[in-house]
Formats: C-alpha cells, sequence, structure tokens
C-alpha cells in the first residue's frame, strides 16, 4: 500500500489517495471520524481545534460500505478557509487587496520556513509554513484509520498513550491493550498514570502562561501480530527501519526508539535479548519483550513497541530571534497560532502512521488483491508456523 497527502494548513481541503488496499474492506466512515476526534483532543491544544471539526469524505474507492480494490479518495475540508480565501487563492489577486501584513519575511526558529524558502525560491515563506504545518496530520489520521480496520480483520489491536510530558514522566503500568484503549481515552493527556497526568496538566498551563511549549515521548502498541512481516534480505524491507521513518516523518518528531531502544546500550547482552520458547497455544514466543516485537527486521510475535520523542512546538507566545529576509534586520520570529502542547495529539498521530506502515506489510506478506485471498493466505501461514 501506499499514499499521498495534498493540501495546505488554511486551504480549503487536505486530500489522500490510498493505493493498494485490498477490496472487500468493511470501511467505516464513522471509525474514521473517530479517529479525527481523538486527534483534536487533548489538554494544551490551540484555538485552531475549536474552529475545525474533522469529518472525512470518501470521494472514490469505497462503494457500500466496503473498498473496491481502487485508489480511495479520502478529503478533509479546513473550516477555517472561508477566512483565507483570498490570502490563499490560487487564482492570482490583485496586490492592492492582498493583505501584506499576511506575507512571512520573517523565518520562526525550529520551523521549515527558511530552509524552504531558500529551497524553492519562495519570498513569502507562507508558501513553505501552510504545507509543512502540522495541520496535514489530520488527513493522516484518516489514512491511518482506513488502515486500522484492515488491521480489525486480522485481530490487529493498536493503542498509544503518553510516557513523558516536559519534565513530568509516568510511572510504568502494566495494564491490557483493552484497559490502555479505556484509560487513555478518559485522560486529557493520554496518560495511564493518572498523578503523573495530572502534573503533565498543570505544566503545560504553566509553559502556557509563560508563553512556552511542552514536547514528550509517546508509545504505541501493536499487539496479535503475526511473525514474519517485514524481511532481513534487505535495508529498505526491515520493518523496524519503515517503522521508525514513519514515526520520523511525523511533524516535530526528533527521535524513535523500538523495544528498550537507547536503554539496550547500558545493559548487558543477558539484559537485552529475550529468551524463545514454546506455547502450546501460539507455538514459538519469547519470554520477554526487550526487543518490541521486532528481531532482524521482521516480526516475532510479540506486541511491537515503537516510540517517539516529541520536541517543544517551535511557535512560541514569547518568541525567539530571527532575520527578515528583505530587510536582514533582527527581528522577534512572528507568530502563528499554535498549541502549548499537541504531545496528546501527536499520540493518535503515531498509531496512525503506526497502523498504515503494519497494514502494508500485512498485505506484503499476504497479497492484497481482495481481503479473502489475504485471509486464507493469513490462516495457511498461521497453520504452517504453528507447526514448524
Amino acid at each position: 500500500m501506499r499514499y499521498l497527502t495534498s493540501g495546505e494548513s488554511h486551504g480549503p481541503q487536505l486530500t489522500a489517495i490510498i493505493e493498494g488496499v485490498p477490496a472487500n474492506v468493511p470501511l467505516s466512515i464513522e471509525k474514521i471520524n473517530e479517529q479525527l476526534l481523538r486527534r483534536m483532543k487533548g489538554h494544551g491544544r490551540g484555538r485552531r481545534m475549536q474552529i475545525e471539526k474533522d469529518q472525512v469524505q470518501i470521494a472514490a474507492g469505497v462503494r457500500h460500505g466496503k473498498t473496491t480494490g481502487a485508489p480511495i479518495c479520502l478529503v478533509v475540508e479546513n473550516k477555517d478557509w472561508a477566512h483565507w480565501e483570498k490570502i490563499m487563492s490560487p487564482s492570482p489577486v490583485n496586490p492592492d487587496e492582498y493583505e501584506e501584513k499576511r506575507r512571512v519575511a520573517r523565518p520562526r526558529p525550529g520551523h521549515a520556513d527558511l530552509n524552504g524558502a531558500l529551497k524553492y525560491n519562495q519570498r513569502d515563506m507562507r508558501n513553505i509554513l501552510e504545507r509543512s504545518s502540522a495541520r496535514e496530520t489530520a488527513i493522516r489520521v484518516a489514512v491511518g484509520a482506513v488502515a486500522r480496520q484492515l488491521l480489525e480483520q486480522f485481530d490487529i489491536t493498536i493503542g498509544g498513550h503518553v510516557l513523558r510530558i516536559g519534565e513530568v514522566e509516568a510511572k510504568p503500568v502494566q495494564v491490557s491493550m483493552d484497559e490502555l484503549i479505556q484509560i487513555t481515552e478518559e485522560s486529557p493527556v493520554r496518560c495511564l498514570d493518572a498523578e503523573a497526568g495530572q502534573r503533565m496538566m498543570d505544566l503545560i498551563d504553566k509553559a502556557k502562561a509563560d508563553g512556552d511549549s511542552l514536547g514528550g515521548i509517546v508509545e504505541v502498541i501493536a499487539d496479535g501480530l503475526p511473525i514474519g512481516l517485514g524481511s532481513h534480505v534487505q535495508w529498505d524491507r526491515k520493518l523496524d527501519g519503515r517503522l521508525a521513518q514513519a514515526m520520523m516523518s511525523i511533524q516535530a518528531f526528533k527521535g524513535v526508539e523500538i523495544g528498550i531502544g537507547f536503554e539496550a546500550a547500558a545493559r548487558p547482552g543477558s539484559q537485552v535479548h529475550d529468551e524463545i520458547v514454546l506455547d502450546e497455544q501460539k507455538g514459538y514466543a519469547r519470554s520477554t519483550n526487550r526487543a518490541g516485537g521486532l528481531e532482524g527486521g521482521m516480526t516475532n510475535g510479540m506486541p511491537v513497541v515503537v516510540r517517539g520523542v516529541m520536541k517543544p512546538i517551535p511557535t512560541l507566545y514569547k518568541p525567539l530571534k530571527s532575520v527578515d529576509i528583505d530587510t536582514k534586520e533582527t527581528f522577534e520570529a512572528t507568530i502563528e497560532r499554535s498549541d502549548s502542547c499537541a504531545v496528546p495529539a501527536a499520540s493518535v498521530v503515531a498509531e496512525a502512521v503506526v497502523s498504515f506502515t503494519l497494514a502494508d506489510a500485512l498485505c506484503e506478506k499476504f497479497g492484497s488483491d481482495s481481503l479473502e485471498e489475504m485471509k486464507a493466505n493469513y490462516a495457511a501461514y498461521l497453520s504452517h508456523i504453528k507447526e514448524f
């Protein structure tokens, strides 16, 4: 499977085209909208979430509630477009009518503004920031929601939660996937540790009052995956590498780890690798899951555990210094409407990109012309590995 997205933060809509989804997969618009709503929630979100009420439209590839095997086209409208029609018009506008104040000549530190303007030769950096904006993640969550519904057909469950915001770190909590999903949906910061969650909210409030922003760490868990998704034979087929790329593609993400991740550097091998055991029901398994469900670029049957580090949002209400590209003078960077902390929302986005990457690997392994073909191949493979 593959997908492309298109659209700007204040353009008329965000669009995605997904190719390679098997035919006959039941697809619910309501389930996609549920994921879009999850992304909009979270303590620390900005005023944009009060404007947008994201709802998906399916423009192609689905008929009577099932995929057809053709490319799927998803559309999410930007409600704020009504206030930006002239500023973001695709047609030429009268310079006298264009609001010069909307032109961006002062790049913001930490954003794509300056790099993109230099690369694409754009004197108005709005042409860069509109596309590089994290608003694009709304359509990626919709794409992930399609992938998630394919994974559900194989009893694969995806959940995510927040491990850290700023200096506040949650204590480890052992829960089932169902409990994880339930608890995080009830937490304004998607944290399993209620006491840490309250301290996270207090810290976000303080950062907002100070005109600052906060980053954090999110974790995504995928349960129910079979052994053997991905491959060891080429660098670009290793599933851990593909998951890392997907996570790093999320705006403001600066680091990824799988399983115990960087902690493995401080441990001896005897405390890093997972012993192989034989389970009467499942066949081969591991006694622990320090590898995060991936060995040799392939799933090993244990839950896949991926974490991502999100930096603090670089749009600050106490702006950092920058340089005006017209006058070359030092100014305080311009302010675009933003969140003080988007880590809880980023957890939902991370679930989406992991869902798509795993669904892609599932189609790669079991064929993707139709759901029925996939299920037949899947059942035969499970029988094979159980008897191996």
